[in-house]
Formats: structure tokens, sequence, C-alpha cells
């Protein structure tokens, strides 16, 4: 799912990738946002928010908002970083991101309840997720060759519209193509959109222990490839040695 890259990446790859991590980033954006009252999974309203502050010179905010943007950059520069360093040892570069992003949602799971609904308070755990949201689209845009993105439904929406529109010209041999595009930019909506969902439902059952949901789906993403690679050697060892009986 993650280990490969380029070339090497089927439809299906993505289809996956963008199934559990568009799952992932709709159960953090809904549990995020009830819990500290800030969207984490993009920084596009923020932009709307810096403009208040600066229009009504409330320069708190202001830097607040500004900070929590860098976290979303820095997150993004993270992932960029690592796949870059450990491009020759696949399974490093993606397990870096991916660990530290359990860890922080592993945070909020554990200490949420501590949220008081400071402005201290919200810079600790909203940013935090910022820059975990951050980490997860440049890893997923890096691994899929840009093609996959699940932390924000914009692009995926106005990618969507442009793709529907070429259907209405374009050859039999294009159609297909196109078809599997729109079926990926599906996957993406209908899993941010259930992830919200239920991210949402159990929030208001489970508080902040509905945190723990992404973060085992984060944990499934990244040791799917690993036990894919195990079961692969046995049933080739077993084969082996039935072939040499």
């Amino acid at each position: 799912m993650l280990r490969h890259s380029g070339t090497h990446r089927t439809p299906n790859h993505n289809l996956k990738l963008a199934t559990l991590l568009g799952l992932t980033a709709g159960l953090v954006n809904a549990e995020g946002f009830l819990g500290f009252s800030v969207l984490t999974t993009n920084i596009t309203g923020h932009a709307a928010l810096l403009a208040e502050g600066i229009a009504q010179q409330n320069w708190q905010n202001v830097q607040v908002i500004v900070f929590w943007m860098l976290l979303f950059l820095t997150g993004a520069f993270t992932s960029g970083v690592c796949l870059s360093f450990f491009g020759t040892h696949q399974r490093y570069s993606y397990a870096i991101p991916i660990v530290i992003e359990i860890t922080i949602l592993g945070f909020s799971a554990l200490y949420g309840h501590k949220y008081d609904g400071t402005i201290a308070s919200q810079i600790i755990f909203a940013g935090s997720l910022l820059f975990a949201m951050g980490l997860q689209n440049a890893l997923v845009s890096l691994v899929s060759g840009s093609v996959v993105r699940t932390t924000h439904l914009t692009g995926i929406f106005t990618d969507l519209g442009i793709e529907l529109a070429q259907l209405i010209k374009t050859s039999s041999q294009d159609r297909a193509v196109i078809h599997t595009k729109i079926k990926l930019k599906l996957f993406i909506i209908s899993s941010f959109i259930s992830g919200a969902i239920v991210g949402a439902y159990l929030f208001q059952h489970i508080g902040f222990r509905s945190f723990y949901i992404p973060v085992v789906i984060l944990i499934f993403v990244l040791l799917y490839d690993i036990f894919r690679i195990s079961v692969k050697r046995y049933y080739r060892t077993t084969a082996l040695r039935k072939d040499g009986k």
C-alpha cells in the first residue's frame, strides 16, 4: 500500500490508501473540531480567520493562527525530509511520519480531557493535530505521486468536477483512465465523510477516547505491507518445499 511508489503503484494501491487515510482524516477532522473547536485537517479556513484577526487588530489570535499554519507546513516538511533521506529504505521513510502521527493522536486520546479551552490548550492540542495532518497529507501525496490527497476535500471536488466534464468529450480509449480517476475521488470523498460522521458519533459517546480509532487504522496501514510480505514469503517457502520433495 505504501511501499510501492512511482510506476510500481497501481490504482488498487491508491484506492486502499485513499480509503484508509481518507477515513482517518475524516475522523480526526470531526473529533478535533468537537474536542478543541478547531478544524485540524486543512488550513484554508484559517486564512479567513487570519484576515479577520488582522482586520480587528487582534494580534494574539493572528499569532496563534500563523503558528498553526506553520505547524501544518512543518508537518508536510517533515514527511518530505523523511522520504528524501530514507528514500532508499522505503519502509523507514513512510514509517517515521506514521509513527509520529500515531503518537500525536494517542496523546489527544490520553490527555484530551485536560483541554480547558484556553489559548495555551488550543495551541498544544489543535496545533499538534495540524502538524499530524500536514504529515499525513504530504506523505500520501509523495507516495502516490500527487494522485491521492486525504486531508481536505476542496481540491478533490474541483478535480472531480473537471474529470466529470472530461467524460463529455473523450474517446472510449480515454474513458477508462478518467473512470479510474473519478472512482478514486469518490472513494476519498466517501471515506472522509464517513470518517467524519463516525468520528462525531463516537466523540459524543466516548469523548477523547475516540482518537484511538484513527490510531488503530494507522497501525494497520503501517503493518499491512509487512504482514502481506510475510504471508507471501511463507506461501512461497511452503511451495518451494513441496516442489523439492
